[in-house]
Parts: C-alpha cells; structure tokens; sequence
C-alpha cells in the first residue's frame, strides 16, 4: 500500500493529541489521588509542624491537578477544533495517478420500491430505489437498490472487503468526508469484491477494480468522476445525502 502525505496528515497527529490528553488527565487523577491522600494524613495526632507541612504540599498537589486537568481539557478541544476546521477540497485529490476504469453497460434509470435483480454484482446502473442513502462509513452493505440511487447522483461508492486492515479503514473514513456540490462518498463493505480484489470503487457506469488499496488511485477516481451521475442535486438540498 503506498502512503500519501495527503490522506495521512490528519491521523497520526491528531491521535497524539488524544493519547497527549489522555495520559495528562491520567497524570491529574494521580495528583488528586495523592491530594486526598495526604489531607487522610493530617490528623490531630500530628505535631503543628507536622499538620502545616501536610497542608503545603496537599496545596500543591491539588494546583498540579488542577493545572493538568485544565491542559487535559485545552489538548481534547485542539484535537476536535483542527477536525471542524479541516478543509476537504476534491482538488487536493487530483494525484493524477494512472487509472484503469471500466465504462460499463448502461441498464436504465428508472425507480421502484421492489426489489431489482441486477446485470452486474456490484451494479452502477439500473432500475432503482426513490430513496438514496447518506454519505458516509458503512459497517453494513445496505441494498444495492438504494446504493444505484446514490450514483445517479453524483455519488462515489468505495466497496471494502469486511476484514480490511485498521489503516484502511482509517482512510475510507477520512475519503468519505469530501464533498462536491451535491456529491460525496460513501464506503460500503461488500462480499462481491471479486477473488484477487481488495477494493472496488463506482460511479455512475464506471467501475475500477484494485488489487490493493491504493490512496492516489482511488484519490484521483474521485476528482474524476464526483458528481458526474445524470442527475445533479444542489448542496442546499441533498445535505449530506439521504433526501431524495
């Protein structure tokens, strides 16, 4: 598999930052721990000395714990504000990796809320469902029928095998987060991803099978082929899929 610096910036550094303030908010409950423990400590037995001396460093203590849970909390709100302001812009995806994509038989466009039986495992054209799905990370394949919807508008499909390693997963996660126009992507498992595959990815009539995951080939189908389906919806409306 080869890595992109692209698709990789936002997970090393941004899990750092939650073990970061995970291990300050473990140092914090350790302080408040020894706080508690030594405040047990001053009792009525001690010496004046003594008693004065328990308060000072129990003072400290509870500082040093107030101190790291405040930075605890400071690293979690970084970690989640670099997510709401990172930028998913489809021209960052145009690797211009060489692509193989096959054009496939168009089978119609028409809807239905019956089941369809259809021409190819992983269809990309047919006769399909009124309703379409939201983009996203899929844990489950939904119906083929809705998933043809999603392509007539523009959709990217990323069909997983179930078993893909945690890297790929963290990278279909963060691929189906771009947008363009009404488009977006969703990744979906699938145990129709023939022998010898690891990944297939659709559009509307288009497939491109991989034998591998492969970031700048999958990168560059999407700058491609993102919201080329016969029917385009606005932003405004689609919202993030899931509403036609």
């Amino acid at each position: 598999m080869e890595s992109h610096l692209l698709l990789h910036e936002q997970s090393g550094s941004t899990y750092f930052l939650l073990y970061t303030a995970a291990v300050i908010l473990l140092l914090a409950l350790i302080s408040y721990w020894y706080a508690s423990k030594w405040n047990k400590e001053n009792t009525s037995s001690l010496k004046k000395e003594q008693k004065a001396a328990i308060r000072k460093k129990t003072k400290k203590m509870k500082v040093a714990a107030h101190l790291l849970l405040s930075l605890s909390i400071i690293v979690v709100i970084v970690h989640f504000g670099r997510d709401l302001t990172k930028s998913y812009n489809v021209n960052d995806l145009n690797m211009k990796a060489e692509i193989n994509v096959n054009e496939d038989t168009y089978y119609g466009a028409d809807h239905t809320d019956d089941p369809v039986e259809y021409e190819m495992k992983i269809p990309t054209s047919g006769t399909h469902s009124p309703h379409d799905l939201k983009f996203g990370f899929y844990t489950e394949k939904p119906a083929n029928e809705m998933l043809v919807h999603n392509l007539e508008h523009g959709d990217i499909i990323i069909y997983y095998r179930a078993e893909a390693d945690a890297q790929v997963i963290e990278l279909l996660k963060y691929l189906v987060n771009f947008r363009e126009a009404g488009a977006g992507i969703l990744a979906v498992p699938s145990e129709d991803i023939p022998e010898g595959q690891e990944v297939v990815v659709t559009a509307w009539t288009k497939t491109m099978e991989l034998p591998t995951f492969d970031e700048a080939k999958i990168a560059t189908f999407i700058y491609t082929y993102i919201n080329e389906g016969p029917e385009k919806i606005p932003a405004q409306i689609r919202r993030g899929g899931g509403t036609m």
